[in-house]
């Protein structure tokens, strides 16, 4: 049997390329890409394997634009020709869902989320904007949407990475979905017993991650050190909106960002997350985690046990989730915090998505 991997885009190794990971550890098969980062996927597992890339990959140094040429994704997708492969398996959040397969192949995508531009996102994206590119982006989402609502049935099932994506893969494609929680790499991190005097957040710097938010909170509270990991297109941005006690530490190795993890006082996400891998990783770090109240964190924080939950995105909700924080700082335990994430492990990940893949196989042929 041929496999091939598709796989919206390349350009680094964040929480969807672990999951990809994952995948192509369990069948043989290229990956097809609208682009790739060659410089950012060497000494990574993708480095030995063949990719194959869309027209895109001609635009000079695209790797630092790519989502300006939005509107280009679907024809980019499209083009690839996957007809001599038996079992395509798609990891999407924008646009791998919808490549072209025919009635003798079997066509599964795990999704991270429907394309965000065009359906939950749409209007936070479009208030980022002046009016003048605001004007411009509205019929271009309209397209996208419209795209992506005539295509999802070029995928035979879902598999969704979280209850939340679940419900809008349901509300945007009336499609069922089967939630498959992501691999973590639980075992690779653990509590340290010397701790210090920060909060710690890991993200890609881009606006729906909103550490903005978290950037102004601590602005307000000068007495308190906030550690950001992570770059992105908003690094220069809210380095200007940061005050002394928020350090930016840029993209940090793993090794350093399991080490930064294990010494802080907790971990802090503002975003509504599909998922949020790196959340699971602060616990299995046994830190406690500070979350905004929406999405995937419901689904991987306990409340009062492994973390507490802040219902808006705003500073002053932030900093009365810190206040609250620290008046029961220590009744979390490491030990049970940790415990709680092991059971995302990487291992149970490969196990549940080979039984799913292996019924629908049967079941196919």
């Amino acid at each position: 049997m041929k496999t091939a991997f598709v796989h919206d885009w390349l350009v680094g190794v964040a929480g969807g390329e672990k999951v990809l990971d994952a995948i192509c550890e369990l069948y043989n098969g290229p990956i097809y890409t609208l682009i790739k980062h060659e410089l950012a996927l060497e000494k990574t597992s993708f480095s030995d394997r063949i990719l194959y890339t869309s027209y895109l990959q001609r635009f000079p140094k695209v790797h630092r634009y790519y989502r300006n040429l939005l509107p280009l994704f679907p024809s980019a997708i499209e083009q690839f020709d996957l007809s001599s492969y038996d079992l395509i398996l798609s990891t999407s959040h924008a646009v791998a869902k919808s490549v072209k397969t025919h009635k003798n192949q079997l066509h599964i995508c795990y999704c991270h989320t429907p394309m965000r531009y065009a359906w939950d996102l749409k209007e936070f994206h479009l208030n980022q904007l002046n009016p003048i590119k605001k004007r411009i982006a509205k019929p271009i989402l309209r397209y996208l949407r419209d795209w992506d609502q005539r295509t999802h049935d070029r995928t035979h099932h879902f598999i969704a990475n979280s209850k939340c994506v679940a419900r809008r893969i349901e509300k945007n494609y009336g499609r069922s979905a089967q939630v498959i929680y992501p691999p973590v790499e639980t075992h690779l991190f653990s509590p340290s017993s010397v701790k210090e005097n920060y909060f710690i957040t890991c993200s890609r710097l881009v606006p729906y991650k909103r550490v903005d938010v978290l950037v102004a909170a601590f602005s307000m509270m000068p007495d308190e050190k906030l550690v950001i990991i992570g770059d992105g297109p908003e690094m220069n941005r809210l380095k200007s909106r940061a005050t002394k006690n928020v350090e930016f530490l840029g993209h940090q190795p793993d090794p350093v960002l399991r080490d930064m993890l294990s010494k802080a006082r907790a971990f802090l996400f503002a975003a509504e997350e599909d998922f949020g891998i790196v959340g699971v990783e602060a616990q299995a770090s046994g830190l406690p985690v500070i979350a905004y109240a929406k999405g995937g964190s419901l689904e991987t924080v306990l409340p009062g046990q492994t973390g507490i939950f802040f219902n808006e995105q705003t500073p002053s909700s932030v900093i009365d989730a810190i206040h609250r924080f620290e008046k029961m700082e220590g009744d979390f335990e490491p030990e049970k915090i940790q415990k709680h994430a092991s059971q995302f492990s990487r291992e149970r990940f490969q196990r549940e998505f080979m039984n799913f893949i292996d019924e629908k196989l049967q079941a196919f042929s």
